[in-house]
């Protein structure tokens, strides 16, 4: 059966739709907007009933020809009217709660993009490396058969073919190392993706190198990209909005009282309806006051916080945009100049060594450098992707 190849892509949206880590920010949102649907709410009526300026002398209830009857039975209602700007800023502070969590979740999808395009890239190189090892062991493996039939006839020296078995049998080695590297790689992916972990894929294998030597990092664009930057935005006015239902409780609320007399003996039904105000007074309203102060010098920290972000934003993309080009140096002059001479200098040991003009150690020592520069050149390639992927994380890249 084919294993199935995933691109970058497909991964990354795989894991924006499954990952249950995404899906417990979507329920939270959910949550929020489903308790603010609610915001608008008065508080419940107050029902009251009971005996209302009635004597312990039950006879004085029905009365007589001198005294019609005294006391009654009272049933009454009260509604406390909320202030309509109580609860429209109660209801704008509720519907603004879950932008907070919106812009969490899309920090958290920022961050595992960054996890599952490291272990990606990461897999891509691997996969390079295992092809440069089994193309050598196919080497190796023509050399030691070359040299054991060279060696019958007094061609070869045993130490060079000792020092060529270890060689091989390091090369199977890495394999084994490398093999097992792209294993835990899949597992990261698949858990990533909420996936079985032994779910068997393959990766695309291209890939692109971004230039970011023309990405100003200035704090503006970074405060509109990012994520968590933006989460302390909107933390700053869901607390603006929080001022606002403070200040809106230290405005007066009205009420209505109503009550009915059933009376007792001859006297008549009576009721009673009455207008409340609850006034604010410097006594009730320090509680108030003391948290708007609070939660505006709350906000001069998010502020500060916020600044922080951006300064070490800044810092860091401008050194690893320094860094990147000097790694895509260093590959350019790997692949054009130093593999393409060692390759050269391989090509020419092994043509003497099968004219029988050369000496199969200096053979080994060439394909050996060779080897390490291969290697090399894929370590600068993966750290090239590492930092590549690194400012995306850091500049949010959609």
């Amino acid at each position: 059966m084919v294993a199935q190849t995933l691109s970058l892509d497909a991964v990354l949206s795989t894991i924006k739709t499954n990952n249950p880590q995404l899906k417990m920010y979507d329920t939270d949102i959910q949550s929020m907007d489903a308790a603010a649907k609610g915001a608008k709410s008065w508080m419940a009526p107050q029902i009251n009933t009971g005996l209302f300026m009635t004597p312990y002398d039950v006879k004085m209830w029905k009365g007589d020809e001198m005294n019609p009857g005294m006391g009654a039975y009272m049933l009454g209602f009260t509604q406390m009217i909320p202030n309509a700007s109580q609860l429209r800023a109660d209801s704008d502070y509720m519907n603004a709660m879950s932008s907070v969590e919106a812009e969490n979740k899309n920090f958290t999808v920022n961050q595992l993009n960054a996890l599952a395009k490291a272990n990606y890239y990461q897999w891509l190189v691997l996969d390079k490396k295992i092809k440069i090892a089994n193309d050598n062991l196919l080497l190796l493996e023509y050399m030691i058969k070359s040299m054991e039939i060279r060696y019958q006839y007094n061609m070869d020296k045993l130490p060079t073919y000792y020092k060529a078995k270890s060689q091989y049998s390091g090369l199977q080695s890495m394999l084994v190392m490398l093999e097992n590297n792209i294993a835990q790689k899949r597992i990261v992916l698949n858990t990533l993706m909420a996936r079985d972990k032994n779910t068997g894929f393959e990766i695309d294998a291209t890939y692109t190198l971004n230039e970011f030597d023309l990405i100003e990092s200035d704090s503006t664009s970074l405060s509109e990209n990012r994520s968590d930057v933006q989460a302390i935005e909107r933390t700053k006015e869901l607390n603006q909005l929080k001022i606002e239902t403070e200040k809106s409780k230290l405005l007066p609320e009205f009420g209505v009282k109503y009550d009915h007399m059933f009376a007792f003996g001859d006297r008549p039904q009576q009721f009673t309806l009455m207008a409340m105000v609850s006034i604010p007074m410097p006594w009730s309203t320090k509680m108030n006051k003391a948290t708007i102060n609070s939660i505006k010098i709350k906000n001069e920290s998010l502020e500060w916080q916020k600044q922080m972000i951006l300064n070490e934003a800044t810092g860091m993309i401008s050194g690893m945009q320094t860094e990147l080009k000097n790694l895509k140096k260093q590959y350019d002059i790997a692949e054009k100049s130093i593999i393409p001479a060692l390759r050269r200098n391989y090509d020419t040991a092994i043509l003497a060594w099968q004219n029988n003009t050369g000496d199969l150690f200096v053979v080994l020592d060439s394909w050996e450098a060779l080897n390490m520069a291969q290697i090399d050149k894929l370590d600068k390639l993966q750290a090239i992707l590492n930092t590549q992927v690194e400012i995306e994380k850091q500049l949010e890249t959609k």
